[in-house]
């Protein structure tokens, strides 16, 4: 529990420093540009598809005729751009986590290691393109697992509890592998995972609930629409501000439980050495001295 709060502290003054809040902007510019660049191809046909979809729900067109019938008939044609929105919206989260373990952890990791940890030694347990590979892997899972949940979405109490776990589950696996790959060993990557699994999963979880923010974005409904080429770009941001201090969370983390445990494996040996060299014990093979002769024994004259 005190590495818990000493590393979440820490990483929320790290994150407020101006190095890290530039930092923040590159996987941002990268991923407007993507969006943008998305948007501008795929729009029109993604919401054509979508409002066909919704057209063959008799559900959704009795609700639609209800609507019409109070005077709110406007709302027809933002329901598929809005329900776009949320589709796209696992997706850009998702992107948004790659983006920050690929171009912002190592950075950051790097920021606490030389502020904190200027003397531990790196080992090289892991790499970019694995990192990437095993990031990429681990989404797809991510993704399956949401699609996966979704009907279950309907009951009120889990709709505000699986998206966070699966959310949670994904920043753990991919923070806790970026932020040891540099200094642990493979081994000591895995038994830190063993030792520290639980809190490692409790920082992803409750980034997850943070991460969840953002959606409270698209709340606004139908202006929602009109403000996206404003609401997206600020989304993403603050997805990206949140996994960059969820990273600095796991280094600060990961780190610190790192130097304890290459301290502990230093102090075994050093134990395990007796301070003092007691006399071998004589064996049958050791020469023994012949007793010297008695009085008694001497010839006599």
């Amino acid at each position: 529990m005190n590495l818990f709060l000493d590393s979440f502290w820490r990483a929320l003054v790290y994150s407020l420093r101006p190095r890290v809040i530039a930092l923040s902007f590159l996987p941002l510019v990268l991923m407007v540009a993507l969006s943008g660049g998305l948007v501008y191809f795929f729009w029109e046909p993604a919401v054509q598809a979508v409002q066909a979809w919704l057209d063959e729900l008799a559900l959704l067109e009795s609700l639609m005729r209800w609507l019409e019938s109070v005077g709110a008939g406007n709302l027809r044609s933002v329901v598929a751009p809005l329900v776009l929105l949320m589709l796209t919206l696992p997706v850009i989260i998702i992107l948004s986590l790659l983006a920050v373990a690929s171009f912002m952890t190592p950075s950051l990791v790097a920021l606490v290691a030389e502020r904190r940890f200027p003397r531990l030694e790196r080992r090289h347990g892991g790499s970019f393109w694995r990192g990437l590979l095993f990031a990429v892997g681990t989404s797809l899972l991510a993704a399956l697992a949401l699609v996966v949940s979704v009907p279950l979405w309907l009951i009120p109490p889990l709709v505000v509890v699986l998206p966070p776990l699966v959310w949670g589950w994904l920043t753990y696996r991919v923070m806790a592998y970026d932020t040891l790959a540099e200094h642990a060993s493979r081994e000591e990557r895995a038994e830190l995972l063993r030792r520290h699994r639980l809190w490692l999963l409790a920082i992803g979880i409750l980034t997850g609930y943070l991460g969840a923010a953002p959606g409270l974005i698209w709340a606004v409904g139908a202006m929602a629409i009109v403000f996206a080429p404003l609401l997206v770009p600020l989304a993403i941001w603050i997805y990206t501000f949140v996994f960059a201090f969820s990273s600095l969370w796991f280094a600060h983390f990961c780190l610190a439980a790192l130097t304890a445990l290459r301290a502990e494996a230093a102090a075994v040996p050093a134990a395990a050495v007796p301070l003092t060299s007691s006399p071998a014990p004589a064996t049958s093979d050791t020469p023994t001295l012949p007793d010297a002769p008695h009085a008694d024994d001497q010839p006599h004259a």
